[in-house]
């Protein structure tokens, strides 16, 4: 894909994704709709493995792979259906961050909430310059600020983040790994 083109429908997605974030948290219906089906932990599960594309694709310098793995990685939380049961701890962590995100926005709550768009911009910035040690630093360092972040406002319920976030650094490292091995060896030969 030529540059311009690739960088156009880079920024689309960007857009689409910005225009989804704020539809989510502007619209209350189409918040509960989607919060509903972040009920089935399938969506955490899957949330984390779009870093793999994510990086990569920053990796090849393609807006348009970074951007639409962003979109995919933030509307994934109502890709799957409503689930028929969910555990104590899933539905009172929920019950949190729903809180959270529909209550009063303070100073100290828009600050920390930054660290999200940091994350992705240090994310990106590692994976665009190819310096490895800060890609891996900052996919730990991000899995254990949002575990230590979950239990310590939501309590005993922000153990249920712990699988998937566990799940989700093992395979992010992992497939990353072993696409910049395979990369590595293509480069040498």
């Amino acid at each position: 894909m030529k540059k311009k083109i690739d960088f156009i429908v880079g920024m689309i997605f960007l857009v689409a994704t910005i225009i989804f974030i704020v539809f989510f948290m502007t619209n209350d219906a189409f918040f509960n709709w989607a919060f509903e089906r972040h009920h089935n932990v399938l969506s955490w599960y899957i949330r984390p493995l779009f870093i793999i594309p994510m990086v990569i694709f920053a990796f090849k310098k393609s807006y348009t792979g970074i951007f639409a793995s962003m979109f995919a990685l933030f509307t994934s939380m109502f890709w799957f259906p409503v689930p028929a049961s969910s555990s104590p701890q899933v539905l009172e962590f929920l019950a949190f961050e729903m809180d959270y995100l529909k209550g009063t926005w303070t100073a100290p709550k828009i600050i920390m909430s930054l660290a999200v768009p940091l994350f992705f911009f240090m994310l990106l910035t590692a994976a665009w310059k190819r310096n490895w040690k800060w890609l891996i630093g900052i996919i730990i360092g991000a899995a254990v600020l949002k575990f230590i972040w979950s239990i310590a406002f939501s309590g005993e319920a922000g153990m249920s983040i712990l699988k998937p976030a566990l799940l989700g650094v093992i395979l992010c490292i992992g497939g990353l790994g072993y696409y910049f091995k395979k990369h590595k060896r293509k480069e040498n030969n």
